[in-house]
């Protein structure tokens, strides 16, 4: 007689059989099937190494596209030991390199393909073997740039900033709000976490001036000469925007190239 309940076998064989057709089901499926943290549980075990992370800079490095965790069915994140392995590396690089994210994105694909970082010592583990960084990148969630909103507090967050730092940044015009807003951008916090970091080698305020006047007399050098070029193209091409990676190109150069006889 036949059996009117299906056997867990069969449901399982029939599962497998689901998801070898739906790759995009087998990858969710493998992601579940590993243990996963709230964001608490991973600022807990972070902090031990990391006293500086904090919500706010996860979430960031979320929009940055270097992380993505699964989202619950309540629509909270969870994150996996690859999630957990991939926070330690941008950390780690961050504070040992000061590596920028653009480069570190670099890295991270390097490692995605099996292949070891680009110009940084790999340690062992996760992010050193040729499995890349343990993770299977989710073809749901490519890694886009999204614009970075912050208020005040979660600039102090993510950057570690005290509040009397960034007032001082502020009143310098070194840290502003984006144009016609109360909200900081990403190149606020990418100045307040230098600001907080050239700090502890003795470059404080005073030195961080200099920098922004020399910036400021090298913009405005680059603005006389690329004049004639802006009003040639039009609008059939960004010169400001090509001329700025140029510029900041050459500038790194030159910065790395005088540190190096240091």
């Amino acid at each position: 007689m036949p059996n009117s309940a299906e056997s867990p076998a069969s449901a399982a064989g029939e599962a497998r059989a689901r998801g070898a057709e739906d790759p995009g089901a087998q990858l969710a499926d493998s992601r579940q099937r590993h243990a996963t943290r709230s964001i608490g549980q991973v600022m807990a075990i972070l902090r031990t190494e990391f006293p500086d992370i904090s919500i706010s800079k996860i979430r960031f490095l979320e929009a940055e596209g270097l992380i993505t965790p699964l989202r619950a069915p309540s629509g909270y994140r969870r994150y996996t030991e690859s999630d957990l392995e991939r926070l330690r590396y941008v950390l780690s690089v961050q504070r040992e390199h000061y590596l920028p994210l653009k480069v570190i994105r670099e890295h991270l694909e390097q490692v995605d393909r099996g292949q070891p970082p680009l110009g940084v010592g790999v340690q062992s583990g996760p992010m050193g073997g040729s499995a890349g960084v343990g993770r299977t990148p989710n073809p749901a969630a490519p890694a886009t740039k999204q614009p970075v909103k912050l208020t005040r507090q979660e600039l102090l967050e993510a950057s570690g900033l005290t509040e009397s730092a960034l007032s001082e940044l502020e009143r310098t015009q070194i840290v502003t709000t984006r144009r016609g807003t109360a909200h900081y951008g990403r190149d606020a916090l990418t100045l307040a976490i230098a600001a907080r970091r050239l700090a502890e080698y003795g470059i404080d305020g005073r030195h961080l001036r200099a920098f922004k006047l020399s910036a400021e007399r090298e913009v405005g050098l680059v603005e006389q000469a690329i004049a004639p070029y802006v009003r040639r193209a039009g609008s059939n091409r960004d010169v400001p925007s090509d001329v700025t990676q140029l510029v900041i190109s050459f500038h790194a150069a030159l910065v790395r190239s005088a540190m190096e006889r240091i």
